[in-house]
């Protein structure tokens, strides 16, 4: 553990602390939206679709805030959305430059210390230094000094690498997980499994670490982020991908991982109940190489549950089980298609931001 690290966990382990649950009431979300430089430059029309209907959706009930890449892409963004029945009051644009738009890993993970939200700016390596992450890894930093935040709050900046896509919360203390993520040596190099967990607990306030050895996705190059795979419903529940179809290359990852799951127990020592998600069929980029579709990758807001969607077979069986996983939300719809193309979907470019991170 470097000296950094070890003075970031000084200055926030007192107390009481706990990373929230994604349902858990929330100021806003996060985007960070794409443009020419980013990699969906060839898909940027259908991309920016995506993109004006998560704004539709997410303003209808809480905060959008925007990263543009500079003034020129805050007036492109604006444009664009003034043709939408977006809510314009709820939008916050803030001009960021930025790499690319996975906002989940790069923008800021929070803590709630003694109930308060605490902004936690964890480092960002581009996945394992596999893309250019210089101006997306200053995100954070740039937001707090421009006032996206409410001025009260600290932010705190880690010199640990932590992607918001790699971890799961049921907001009673139990973080799940993926052994193949945060155990990868490109990006905490000597870090042992028993370091992440204190690194987990001490940061985020952690009681118990549930590790998944198994599971991943053709076309994922997070290491297996845990939020392709399976996520909380509640606290007593989680869902998670799975493939029925024996000649598929992730029959075998999914079952495995699905009998993890099924010795996985609640925090009352009880089993988990589990929900399947069905995977969809193979959805290939011009290069015939598969996309990781996951319906997983939902984002849970105030009010409203988005849903990616592919144009696949499955769709409407995803729509139906989650519809009855949260039956008090609005269950809306994204295709998210074009966002595969680059190997995320809508979770991964969305972050929450918990009620008390911006100022209504």
């Amino acid at each position: 553990m470097t000296a950094c690290l070890f003075l970031a966990i000084m200055l926030i382990m007192t107390d009481q602390k706990m990373l929230p649950a994604e349902w858990q009431d929330q100021s806003g979300i996060l985007l960070t939206w794409p443009h020419k430089q980013t990699d969906f430059a060839s898909e940027l029309t259908e991309v920016e679709r995506v993109f004006c209907e998560l704004a539709i959706a997410i303003s209808q009930y809480e905060h959008v805030v925007i990263c543009s890449n500079d003034e020129a892409h805050t007036s492109h963004i604006m444009n664009l959305l003034m043709q939408t029945s977006c809510k314009l009051e709820n939008i916050k644009l803030y001009p960021v430059p930025s790499n690319d738009s996975w906002a989940r890993d790069h923008g800021p993970i929070t803590i709630l210390k003694n109930d308060k939200p605490v902004l936690l700016d964890f480092k960002f390596n581009g996945w394992g230094d596999r893309y250019p992450y210089n101006l997306d890894n200053a995100i954070t930093a740039i937001l707090s000094q421009q006032g996206a935040f409410n001025s009260e709050l600290t932010l705190n900046s880690i010199n640990y690498i932590l992607e918001g896509g790699s971890i799961e919360s049921d907001g009673q203390g139990t973080i799940l997980t993926t052994s193949q993520c945060l155990l990868s040596a490109s990006r905490n190099h000597n870090y042992k499994k028993t370091d992440v967990e204190t690194v987990l607990k001490d940061l985020l306030g952690a009681e118990r670490v549930l590790w998944l050895e198994h599971g991943q996705l053709l076309g994922d190059d997070t290491d297996s982020h845990i939020d392709m795979l399976a996520r909380f419903i509640n606290a007593d529940t989680l869902c998670y991908m799975t493939c029925k179809n024996k000649s598929d290359p992730h029959y075998d990852w999914l079952n495995n991982m699905k009998a993890e799951l099924e010795a996985f127990k609640t925090t009352n020592g009880n089993a988990y109940q589990l929900i399947e998600l069905p995977l969809p069929n193979a959805i290939l980029n011009p290069l015939g190489q598969r996309l990781p579709a996951s319906y997983c990758n939902f984002l849970i807001t105030n009010k409203a549950v988005l849903v990616p969607i592919y144009d696949c077979l499955q769709d409407e069986s995803a729509i139906k089980i989650l519809t009855e996983c949260f039956p008090t939300h609005e269950i809306v719809p994204i295709n998210c298609r074009a966002l595969i193309e680059q190997h995320g979907s809508l979770h991964c470019v969305t972050m929450q931001l918990p009620m008390g991170v911006l100022v209504d």
